[in-house]
């Protein structure tokens, strides 16, 4: 003969009808349900939306702790928010379970509520379920679990749980049912947002490690290259110079990419912070400074240098090495995508409180109706005269977000086939920090 608590310990319940009527809910509970309604959705994050549905709703349905968890690869739970009135949580966020062999998977797969009366007993029954001996340890007794679906798709559960055995009878199913229809659309895209960021910050931390390791080598082959063809170990054939050259050329211009990554990388990482110099020469530490690191590739291009510059100091406030990044990014581009032989011309003036810089050079420039894909990030022009030219598309966003940085603004003018001018402008003094 079966013993009865076995048979009840797990249950699955088909709850015909609309769990939305709020006919089948008392006053208070209806109310709560209506604040719900009202408040997720002015919610962005996943554990702002449970912490309010914990807070609000364990007056009306038991609940010593809360958790929701997404479907990941389809077939395994992860959960991404656990919330109780008691400590230690041992089953806590980043919990993986796989579905194949849980009860978990009926849940997903039909819709149906989960109860698990006695959460004891069950543990007897499934001495594998590492999950239910955790949650035994942290001494929940009972638990509910309801699908969350969004358009009909399955997109992970929420669960409820309680320190007494048997907390939970149909009609508080029904109810977290429907906190659950509730939510499930918020909640997700709450998750989805926190994962991408997660995912962008990862991929920030692997392109500045990947870049930072690249730099060192290939600024060693460069320096190795220039070695070699100034003739300092010895005579080289003039095929074998040439040889040599365009390999430097080529780790250059890696060299440069792997400059603008890494400026990326430290600006979406947070680590791009503004240090505002007091007595900073503008020409002396930050123009001469960046027109020595590109003019290789100025002269490579045969582009003709001409300074429009005050004569003496020009003495600002602002983060010198900050700027200089700007500078070598707009003095760089003005060789890359300029006429060959063209001239390129730096210019600065002071005016009531700031000062601009301007990069202008002869060349291909651009129409307006391309001008909007300046300053994006990984954006680049897509006139037949530069779309052969090659470009990261990193530079003019990392150089607006450092003029942003500054309380400036930087701005670009053409007149296509002629020239093209870029400029920014800080203020000076800058903007005191909130």
């Amino acid at each position: 003969m079966k013993d009865e608590s076995a048979v009840t310990t797990l249950r699955y319940l088909d709850l015909p009808g609309s769990v939305r009527d709020f006919v089948e809910f008392s006053a208070e509970e209806s109310r709560v349900l209506a604040t719900v309604n009202q408040k997720v959705a002015a919610n962005t994050s996943l554990a702002d939306v449970m912490d309010f549905v914990f807070n609000a709703t364990r007056e009306i349905c038991p609940c010593d702790r809360i958790g929701v968890a997404f479907l990941e690869d389809e077939d395994r739970l992860v959960s991404d928010y656990v919330r109780a009135s008691y400590e230690p949580v041992l089953l806590s966020t980043g919990y993986a379970e796989v579905l194949q062999g849980s009860s978990l998977r009926h849940v997903i797969s039909t819709g149906q509520p989960r109860v698990i009366d006695d959460l004891e007993s069950y543990l007897a029954e499934h001495p594998s379920s590492a999950s239910t001996a955790l949650l035994v340890r942290e001494g929940v007794r009972s638990s509910m679990t309801c699908p969350l679906s969004v358009d009909g798709r399955p997109v992970g559960v929420m669960f409820r749980s309680s320190h007494r055995p048997r907390a939970y009878d149909d009609h508080q199913v029904r109810l977290h049912l429907a906190i659950a229809e509730r939510l499930a659309q918020s909640v997700e895209k709450a998750w989805r947002i926190e994962r991408l960021t997660a995912a962008n910050h990862a991929y920030t931390e692997m392109l500045g490690f990947v870049s930072h390791e690249l730099k060192n080598p290939l600024a060693s082959m460069v320096m190795d290259a220039r070695i070699l063809t100034g003739g300092y170990l010895g005579s080289m054939d003039p095929r074998h110079v040439e040889v040599v050259e365009r390999m430097a050329r080529k780790s250059g211009y890696l060299l440069g990419l792997l400059r603008e990554y890494l400026d990326l990388a430290r600006i979406e990482s947070g680590e791009l912070a503004v240090s505002i110099g007091p007595d900073v020469d503008l020409i002396g530490d930050v123009i001469e400074p960046a027109v020595e690191i590109v003019r290789s590739d100025i002269e490579e291009h045969g582009s003709r240098l001409t300074r429009d510059l005050p004569a003496g100091s020009f003495p600002v406030r602002c983060d010198p090495d900050l700027l200089k990044i700007v500078l070598v990014n707009l003095l760089g581009n003005a060789a890359k995508y300029g006429n060959p032989d063209g001239e390129i011309r730096v210019s600065a003036r002071r005016d009531p409180g700031s000062f601009s810089v301007s990069v202008w050079n002869e060349g291909p420039g651009f129409p307006e109706s391309e001008k909007h894909r300046l300053f994006r990030r990984f954006s680049r022009l897509q006139t037949p005269e530069l779309r052969d030219r090659k470009g990261s598309g990193v530079g003019l966003y990392t150089c607006w977000r450092i003029v942003e940085l500054h309380g400036g603004r930087i701005r670009a003018a053409s007149e296509p086939g002629r020239w093209a001018e870029f400029t920014f402008t800080i203020p000076d003094p800058p903007p005191s920090k909130p």
